[in-house]
């Protein structure tokens, strides 16, 4: 049998490991939340179509996008593209462009992503998202503007519907907040302690009256269905919820089905404007 002092050793021991852990998990959160370690390098191709926009946020830095200009007529709905944690924002609107060919695409690299100036953070995403929609509505002014957000994206382009006079937003594999998403992956964590970025997404939507398309994936390992439930709740006038079904989180874009469920969010928002 162990005695009183080995299992106070042992305890003691696997109290170090737990620290050392935890002390891992707070120190890298930047990286694990904003990955752009794992975002490839160089420049993606863009038609020669394309034009580069800057704008500036609000704490000084510049912000790099890209407009790709549709072929439809001028009263088409512009789509502003926020991508995931890991999205090149030219690989973003190339992507966007091959699902909705005929209307303008605008994407941006979020802070620190690419030529973006600064450091990725979620408060940054939230309060750069309006200088973005607003600096779009004013370059193709009259257009109707409707964000579409992926994954952590869908920060963004909520907060946007939230504030700013839009015609509808999509939201991929969106989720209800950061805080719950790392809670659900890390449940032996004290996140609410550890986690310095906040994101209410669900919150967001909730704020908003505009036509919600959501668009989830039936495997998603990285955002569970319940994750996504509270935003489907919050939404005041979902005109479409679409599960793809056998899609992950990852592989959704390349699945037959997801590309008829966007132009289907699409058609909904406009027919509902």
């Amino acid at each position: 049998m162990f005695g009183g002092a080995t299992i106070l050793k042992v305890l003691g021991g696997a109290a170090l490991v737990y620290a050392a852990f935890v002390a891992v998990v707070a120190f890298s959160q930047d990286s694990l939340i904003f990955p752009r370690w794992a975002m490839g390098s160089g420049t993606t191709p863009l038609p020669p179509e394309a034009a580069r926009l800057t704008v500036r946020a609000a704490s000084g830095e510049e912000l790099q996008g890209v407009h790709l200009p549709g072929t439809t007529d001028a009263s088409a709905p512009v789509l502003l593209g926020f991508g995931g944690n890991a999205w090149d924002a030219d690989a973003l609107a190339l992507y966007l462009r091959s699902v909705f060919p005929e209307h303008d695409i605008v994407t941006f690299h979020f802070r620190g992503y690419g030529p973006s100036e600064g450091r990725p953070s979620a408060s940054a995403l939230i309060a750069d998202a309006p200088l973005l929609h607003d600096a779009v509505a004013e370059r193709l002014t009259p257009r109707p503007i409707i964000p579409v957000g992926l994954s952590i994206g869908a920060g963004p382009a909520a907060e946007i519907a939230a504030g700013r006079d839009v015609a509808g937003m999509i939201l991929v594999t969106p989720f209800d907040s950061l805080r719950s998403m790392a809670q659900t992956h890390y449940p032996w964590l004290p996140v609410r302690w550890l986690l310095r970025h906040r994101m209410e997404i669900a919150e967001a939507v909730a704020r908003s009256e505009v036509p919600t398309a959501i668009i989830t994936a039936e495997r998603d390992s990285i955002v569970p269905a319940r994750r996504s439930a509270p935003v489907r709740t919050a939404a005041r006038n979902l005109v479409l919820d679409r599960v793809i079904a056998g899609a992950g989180h990852n592989d959704l874009y390349q699945h037959p089905d997801f590309r008829a469920a966007m132009a289907a969010a699409l058609e909904r928002i406009e027919a509902a404007g």
